[in-house]
């Protein structure tokens, strides 16, 4: 059973930085694909940025291309999403999610991944 707990969100203002740590059970880092997704009250769950972790393939949402960079710590079986430059839109709830890696395509889709955690609510005040 692949269990993941998302740690690191909080209230910032605009312009400020978060990073957001996903830990996983050990064997989740080898040959999975992880991925951030998050929900704004009313709207759908999106997908953020997501990182196979065999090939080193990422994939960004563009809202949030050259802010937010996804990266995963295999010694310390954690993946991280840095979030600099934050803005209101970016308020929401973030979910971690995982899944046997199968393929490249798709990384950003909420149906790909099988493995899910409880969420870490980012508020981003203007």
């Amino acid at each position: 059973q692949v269990q993941l707990v998302e740690s690191g969100g909080g209230s910032v203002q605009a312009g400020g930085s978060l990073r957001l740590s996903c830990g996983g059970s050990t064997y989740t880092y080898n040959g999975y694909c992880m991925a951030w997704f998050r929900q704004a009250p009313g709207k759908e769950r999106e997908g953020v940025a997501a990182v196979c972790t065999g090939s080193g393939t990422t994939a960004y949402a563009d809202s949030v291309k050259g802010r937010f960079t996804v990266y995963p710590n295999n010694a310390k079986n954690t993946l991280y999403l840095q979030m600099n430059n934050l803005k209101p839109e970016d308020t929401a709830m973030y979910y971690c999610a995982a899944q046997r890696y199968y393929s490249a395509f798709g990384l950003l889709a909420q149906a790909r991944y099988g493995y899910w955690g409880q969420g870490t609510q980012v508020t981003v005040s203007s």
